[in-house]
């Protein structure tokens, strides 16, 4: 079959091929999905250029991507809730990356069955985005109805489906954009917007009962200064946190060294009697099946910016490493 794989560390232009490999058969409660389309996550571009190494070991070439749409076509012993010709989604568990190719398996709880009401390329673009916002804003800070929450980067992968997921959930929702942006993230359902090229979101917010951080650096850290008493930044870009570490059989000093790291954070959020809360994805095909029936539903909707054909996964790859996607990049295979 064919795959995009990353035969080593560095620049995607140099590290990044398309070729012919085996097809993966579907093992014990694993099922095979024959790929319709896949989508891009700056996680993607971060594992191949070596930026994550530290907190996972990988064996070179592997097969590159997170996020898939397609059609089941076997399944191995074990599978009890889905069979061959069933539409289906997934975030793939990190042991089952390998999205960009034509084939993939994948342990059947992280799938979910695909949202009748959309294609597979929109399918696609959902899992990651979707499941990080879930766990970010129910998982970890609790969103009540009626509780005010700063999205940074609205017009983005995650922004644009966190504001959706977000006035689903009932809150009062700010976001942050560029100029051109303003119009397509409050017809998202944005009720205030920050036009970043004019405003200083620092100087005209206060009393934020949730920041969901995409950003990471000097915008983190200013966003601390926005939160309420009593309230919690939830941050995609930070230190994982000792827990972590020790979830992943990581090496004892790996905990201490991240909670050194995250030290500063803390300091910040105490500061405002508030919380830090750093969020990596657990990928779960229960809370996936959530996000498929508010997508069934018509409350929310997946935000494409570009398609592009398996062949030029590696453009695709360059393309989100610019920073101007509006919406989510998918990768057509079938």
């Amino acid at each position: 079959m064919k795959a995009i794989v990353c035969t080593k560390y560095g620049e995607t232009a140099d590290v990044v091929e398309l070729r012919e490999i085996a097809k993966p058969t579907a093992g014990s409660n694993e099922v095979l999905i024959e790929v319709h389309a896949a989508s891009l996550n700056p996680v993607d571009f971060k594992i191949q250029q070596g930026a994550l190494k530290a907190i996972r070991k990988l064996t070179f070439p592997f097969v590159m991507g997170f996020d898939v749409s397609g059609v089941v076509v076997a399944v191995g012993t074990g599978v009890s809730r889905f069979k061959a010709g069933d539409e289906v989604f997934s975030r793939v568990g990190a042991a089952y990356m390998g999205t960009f190719a034509e084939f993939v398996k994948v342990d059947e709880k992280f799938v979910a069955a695909k949202p009748g009401n959309i294609s597979h390329q929109q399918a696609a673009a959902l899992p990651l985005v979707a499941l990080t916002t879930w766990q970010a804003l129910v998982s970890v800070a609790n969103l009540q109805t009626g509780q005010r929450v700063l999205i940074h980067a609205g017009a983005g992968g995650i922004g644009s489906i966190a504001i959706q997921i977000a006035k689903v959930l009932g809150a009062h929702v700010t976001t942050t954009t560029s100029t051109k942006n303003v119009a397509m993230v409050k017809a998202l359902g944005a009720d205030e917007v920050i036009d970043y090229k004019t405003q200083a979101f620092e100087q005209v917010l206060k009393d934020i009962d949730i920041v969901f951080e995409t950003l990471g650096g000097e915008n983190q850290v200013k966003s601390f200064r926005v939160l309420k008493a009593g309230g919690i930044l939830v941050t995609i870009v930070g230190i994982p946190t000792s827990d972590y570490a020790r979830e992943e059989g990581l090496p004892v000093y790996m905990g201490w060294l991240f909670d050194m790291m995250n030290r500063k954070n803390r300091g910040l959020a105490q500061a405002q009697n508030a919380r830090f809360a750093p969020v990596l994805l657990q990928p779960e095909g229960s809370k996936l099946a959530i996000i498929a029936d508010m997508v069934a539903s018509g409350k929310i909707h997946p935000v494409i910016d570009k398609v592009f054909p398996l062949e030029q996964t590696k453009e695709a790859l360059l393309y989100i490493q610019t920073g101007r996607a509006t919406g989510k990049i998918v990768i057509a295979v079938k």
